[in-house]
């Protein structure tokens, strides 16, 4: 059995994992998480980056931040996964769901300005497998009609647009560290990713529970109390050890996973464009290799493959049902235009196994299962 997930492994978690745990402080920001609060401030060039336990409560933050409202209207992907949509519907925004674009499956840009009212707060981009949106032009509507935008690269670390690190290019982002994803903390994680410096302190205080207990922590104030609405959005030091011990290996696990996709992609482009299609990665961006998908002619089409390499004892697997065909989606938000290609394409795709540490064995296993599928169905 080839599993479609293995979470990544590197060697030092259990030594950092056993430092934290014997250190005076478990609870949080202690040196693991002042290490992880470098290494991205550090490599990603932002204004401020803040641990969180989970991405979907990273963008919760992003939520409280923007000061969300009841009947704000946010625009993003109705092709995402659930949190992207909760963070806001938890404040009372109405989500505007636009189409993709069949290419990355990624928002298509040209649709977003004619979804904006005068109820738009900001626009959420999802860099879906990690191929990035095209933000100059998201960004020019931002400016133009003064919304935010927020990055959902929950699959993006490491990947760049135009030079960029996503995450660097909105004014607020979203990692995740999933135990799916190309790092991970410990099985969950997230990372809120502060560009404009005016939310930085406001944040700060969100994450510590409504309170300016870090500004205590740094002797700014003789005692700290409730100053604002906040969560519990503040991490176990465990998390950041498990994590800051992927870090350190940062661009092996990053050369690793590339070098497979690259395989899938040599070992797949003779059978496009007719029998199937592989993704596409826009000019001028670098991808992370965080999945390997292909698209075949329909859903009925993609239950057969699938059944084919489920009895290969591969565990290749279809991604998201539209949120707006979703009871809650219906019902909490509206999808704006016409549904052109979001449902289409989400139901042509299947997704490849692909994780740090796959042997050359198990990568041309994957190839000749899916060529003896897609060939032997064409016939």
């Amino acid at each position: 059995m080839i599993p479609f997930n293995k979470p990544p492994y590197t060697g030092n978690e259990d030594k950092y994992v056993m430092s934290a745990m014997r250190s005076d402080k478990m609870s949080g920001d202690g040196e693991f998480t002042i290490k992880c609060h470098k290494w991205f401030e550090e490599n990603l060039g932002c204004k401020k980056v803040l641990l969180t336990p989970s991405c979907t409560q990273a963008l919760e933050m992003a939520a409280l931040l923007l000061n969300v409202q009841e009947g704000d209207e946010v625009i993003m992907p109705s092709y995402t996964f659930v949190s992207t949509a909760n963070a806001f519907v938890l404040r009372g925004a109405k989500i505007v769901f636009v189409d993709i674009r069949p290419d990355t499956m990624n928002i298509n840009e040209e649709l977003i300005e004619a979804a904006i009212t005068e109820k738009t707060i900001a626009i959420v981009v999802v860099h879906y497998a990690g191929i990035p949106c095209e933000m100059d032009t998201i960004m020019d509507i931002s400016r133009r009609k003064s919304v935010y935008v927020v990055e959902d690269a929950a699959q993006g670390m490491m990947s760049q647009y135009k030079g960029r690190a996503l995450g660097t290019i909105g004014h607020l982002a979203a990692f995740s560290f999933h135990e799916t994803k190309n790092y991970t903390s410990g099985g969950e994680g997230g990372l809120l990713i502060i560009n404009d410096v005016k939310f930085v302190g406001r944040a700060e205080i969100i994450r510590e529970k409504g309170t300016n207990r870090s500004q205590f922590f740094r002797g700014m104030i003789d005692k700290y109390t409730w100053v604002d609405i906040g969560s519990s959005y503040l991490p176990g030091e465990l998390q950041a050890a498990y994590l800051y011990g992927q870090l350190e290996q940062s661009e092996v696990i990053n050369a690793a996973r590339l070098s497979i996709w690259d395989s899938y992609y040599r070992g797949l482009k003779d059978l496009t464009p007719h029998l199937i299609e592989l993704p596409i990665i826009p000019d001028m961006c670098a991808g992370n290799a965080h999945m390997f998908y292909i698209k075949v002619l329909n859903i009925e089409v993609r239950g057969i493959i699938l059944d084919i390499l489920k009895r290969d004892n591969i565990g290749a697997v279809f991604h998201y049902i539209p949120l707006h065909s979703s009871p809650a989606g219906r019902k909490l938000g509206s999808f704006h235009g016409d549904d052109k290609y979001t449902t289409q394409e989400s139901e042509r795709l299947i997704r490849l196994p692909i994780w740090f540490g796959m042997t050359e064995l198990e990568i041309q296993c994957v190839i000749e299962s899916v060529r003896k599928a897609i060939i032997s169905y064409s016939r």
